[in-house]
């Protein structure tokens, strides 16, 4: 096993050096590749000796100090650093090593993407390339030289702008970049390939022209169109919004295959999972495009918040990332429906963020200590985070916030800085008092907020009790301070009551008077808190009815669902109010996306969450009746939504995304009758569809409910797709999350499928990834999936341990278990953690869940 060392935010110290500039050159070949590094570095604690550099594997060529080649007993070579001793006050150092990007299955520093080399520096990858300071409160300044094969590598990419391009002997060439603006390493990218591209530019809002190009594999260009679209829709968003302007006059992307996370915002040179930038209406899905509008906007809102201002530690992670997912939220927000947005904002946050909440690894937005960095980029960081910015923006106000806003990029630009930073221009622009409000960024867990009501002389009464977990240490926590929208109304829907409350202590009561009857409580409104609500006898159909925030609506349908689910789940008859309210959801008017919101079910995740000793069983036995019960009851209302709202097309207007939203949401529904009609239907729907979203869909249902005619579409998919590595996603993930038997036996037969190559992270997350999501089989009785899984983050560690211990999260719930399957995955947790040679990525989440 690596060296298991824990670090801790209360032992952060300032560097005892500062990098005044950098100069880098690397010479790349197929075989390896020669970096030479030239640094002006000035002492900044007069008291410090020896310089101490971060690196990793390092094969050292040369070093010398101020021109003076040095031996080697002026050095230190250990595992994990270069220690240079008896250093000046000032001097200039040369680092020549040698580095095997082609080797590099990790994905972190300088590696081979296919027959592209590209760079993944995020959170300490720069390390792996040149021995270095590689943490984010050492910036400086870049200029970057890149010499390859003329032939193979016609497109050299690094940050910042082109200073100089020169063709060599040997028929080789190079490119030097120039950053002009100081940024940490973790910043810094390089990408060589045979490119194709596409170009456009933009203008600032002060008149300056901007170079945009997208890179990407040949024969994709036509695939970047929606991209490069979504990122001049950034640019101007941020302009309108925020009064920030673009400050490089080049902005280049470039999709790459095998890349462990979403995105990376390296400043001038973003560097994408291909995932995230490539579509057209024959591959990609509805999902896919608003995902990538989204995901090219976070990477380019990072340009300010999280490059111009980053953070001083990675503790801090959650400064430009949840600030950074907020402002993606609300962007996407503007251009498409708010109400679907924040519905879907939410939605994530209790699938991924309260799950961890409620885990053995849950973690406060600013972690006290970590032994992998790579381990907390989580949806606490990046989900909770934003909801924490999005309750700061609430309690501010639009213009204060927008000041508060103003104030932060004016004092801190060019900065590394912390939270507090950030939290003191918030309250110093807008008077409004924080302190408080710092327990969201230090303690752990989703608060719950009990209802107490009470109506007497036309006074009611609204007792509110907030219930805060221990952290996972044991350790009580204080209450939280935080705004809440909420509304009363009249028995008619009409509201005589409509304000934002402050909760800030563990009991409290508010008194509103004047009231003729007692009014119907509507609480948390927009989801204003990211809490979990606990309130006994809600009249759940009045809320559908009457309620006119679209949240609450969704809110009462889904909590009316789980309410009649938990009672089948319990021996009770479906209740035939629930039912009747789902009749009404069918004929009401309003927008299509979120009409197909409102006929969603509950899903298996938010069912479990709310279970003492889970057991999935019970739950997809009740919500499968359930299910079956409607398409029943409505089977002629449904098909007639159905064929109200078909369409063939592929169009990506609203309207249209919209109807196909809708009626897959009732395709979905009916699929419970598992008629031979319904079969037909859906196998009509795949033949003829152009849109990739009603084809998934068809494929999904026909895997589940027919088999004998899944097949025969799934082939049909493969032959049309095979060479599609990200439409094979979507193949591989349709098969491992399939509810029928013998699903295990299949996706361990699908890795030797010759599209799957473990090597490539999409493909592992889209197979294991998603079995590992899939409960009804993941969580088998038999043990049988919890060791195929065991087995393969095992043998995934030795080449990936970021995916690694990403796929050991599926194992969280550990703790949560019914006796049987807890028993079963001890067995495995522990013959995971015994393993000889375990990253300290994977070591440290499992070590976490066993503890």
């Amino acid at each position: 096993m690596s060296e298991i060392k824990e670090i801790y935010l209360h032992n952060y110290t300032k560097p005892a050096y500062s990098i005044e500039s950098i100069n880098l050159e690397f010479d790349l070949f197929e075989e390896y590749a020669v970096v030479t590094s030239s640094m002006k570095i000035q002492k900044s604690d007069e008291a410090e000796k020896h310089l101490r550099l971060d690196s990793i594997d390092l094969e050292l060529v040369s070093l010398s100090i101020n021109g003076l080649e040095l031996d080697d007993s002026r050095y230190i070579i250990e595992s994990e650093s270069l220690t240079i001793l008896n250093v000046p006050a000032a001097f200039s150092i040369k680092i020549i090593n040698k580095i095997y990007p082609q080797n590099n299955t990790e994905l972190e520093g300088l590696y081979k993407s296919g027959d592209i080399f590209c760079t993944q520096n995020e959170p300490e990858g720069f390390r792996r390339i040149t021995p270095y300071l590689d943490r984010p409160d050492v910036m400086s300044v870049f200029t970057t030289t890149v010499i390859a094969d003329k032939s193979k590598y016609p497109v050299l990419l690094s940050n910042g702008n082109k200073k100089e391009s020169l063709s060599l002997d040997n028929e080789r060439h190079s490119v030097t970049w120039f950053d002009p603006h100081k940024k940490p390493s973790y910043l810094f990218a390089l990408v060589a390939g045979d490119l194709g591209s596409i170009n456009d530019a933009f203008v600032t809002a002060s008149g300056e022209n901007v170079e945009l190009n997208i890179y990407c594999d040949k024969g994709n260009e036509s695939k970047c169109d929606h991209a490069m679209k979504s990122l001049k829709e950034a640019m101007t968003w941020d302009e309108e919004k925020y009064g920030r302007e673009y400050d490089l006059e080049i902005y280049n992307i470039v999709a790459v295959d095998s890349f462990n996370m979403g995105a990376m915002e390296n400043k001038g040179l973003n560097i994408f999972n291909s995932a995230y930038v490539l579509a057209d209406t024959d591959t990609a899905s509805d999902a896919n495009f608003m995902g990538i509008q989204s995901v090219i906007a976070h990477e380019y809102f990072h340009n300010w918040t999280g490059n111009r201002i980053t953070c001083r530690d990675w503790f801090q992670l959650t400064l430009k990332e949840g600030l950074t997912v907020f402002r993606d939220q609300c962007f996407s927000a503007d251009l498409n429906s708010k109400e679907v947005q924040r519905i879907e904002d939410v939605k994530s946050l209790r699938e991924r963020q309260f799950v961890e909440d409620a885990s053995p690894t849950s973690h406060p937005i600013q972690p006290k200590s970590y032994i992998s960095m790579n381990n907390f980029y989580t949806a606490t960081i990046y989900e909770k985070g934003a909801e924490v910015i999005r309750m700061i923006h609430t309690l501010l106000g639009e213009e204060n916030y927008r000041k508060a806003t103003d104030l932060y990029f004016e004092s801190f630009d060019g900065q590394a800085v912390t939270t507090d930073d950030f939290l003191w221009a918030m309250s110093e622009a807008s008077g409004v008092d924080l302190r408080a409000f710092k327990n969201w960024y230090h303690q752990s867990g989703t608060p719950k907020l009990s209802v107490s009501e009470s109506f007497c002389d036309g006074i009611y009464s609204l007792t509110l009790t907030q219930s805060v977990p221990n952290a996972v240490d044991g350790t009580a926590q204080k209450p939280f301070y935080y705004p809440l929208k909420i509304a009363l109304l009249d028995t008619k829907g009409k509201e005589v009551v409509n304000e934002m409350i402050i909760i800030s202590k563990e009991t409290e009561t508010f008194e509103f008077k004047g009231l003729s009857e007692k009014p119907v409580l509507s609480i948390n409104r927009d989801f204003t808190a990211p809490i979990i609500i606990e309130q006994e006898n809600v009249e759940f159909a009045f809320l559908i009815e009457h309620d006119t925030n679209s949240f609450i609506k969704y809110e009462a349908t889904q909590a009316f669902a789980i309410e009649t689910i938990e009672s089948m789940m319990k021996g009770s008859p479906i209740n035939p109010a629930f039912t009747d309210s789902f009749g009404k959801l069918l004929s009401l008017d309003t927008d299509l996306s979120y009409k197909a919101l409102l006929l969603e079910l509950p899903s298996v995740s938010t069912l479990m969450q709310r279970q003492e000793e889970v057991d999935f069983e019970p739950i997809y036995e009740a919500k499968e009746k359930l299910a079956k019960h409607l398409a029943l009851v409505y089977e002629e209302k449904l098909l007639a939504l159905y064929k109200e709202n078909h369409q063939t097309d592929a169009e990506l207007d609203s309207l249209s995304m919209g109807k196909r939203s809708l009626k897959n949401r009732v395709l979905r529904i009916l699929s419970g009758n598992e008629t031979q009609a319904l079969a037909a239907l859906t196998r009509k729907q795949y033949e003829e569809s152009m849109s990739m979203s009603d084809r998934v869909v068809a494929l999904d249902i026909l895997e589940n409910t027919h088999p004998e005619f899944a097949s025969v579409a799934h082939a049909d998919f493969y032959s049309k797709y095979k060479d599609q590595t990200l439409v094979m996603n979507k193949y591989f993930a349709i098969l491992a999350s399939s509810h029928r038997s013998g699903t295990l036996d299949r996706v361990q037969a699908l890795q030797n499928d010759e599209v799957y190559d473990e090597k490539v992270p999409n493909l592992v997350r889209s197979l294991i990834g998603v079995f590992a999501r899939n409960y009804k089989h993941f969580h088998s009785k038999d043990g049988h999936a919890y060791s195929f899984v065991a087995d393969k983050i095992i043998e995934i560690d030795k080449i990936n341990a970021q995916m690694a211990s990403g796929l050991a999260g599926a194992f969280k719930i550990y703790t949560r278990m019914n006796k049987t399957n807890k028993e079963l995955m001890k067995k495995e947790l522990e013959r995971i953690a015994a393993t000889d040679g375990l990253s300290k990525n994977t070591f440290e989440i499992i070590s976490k869940i066993l503890k």
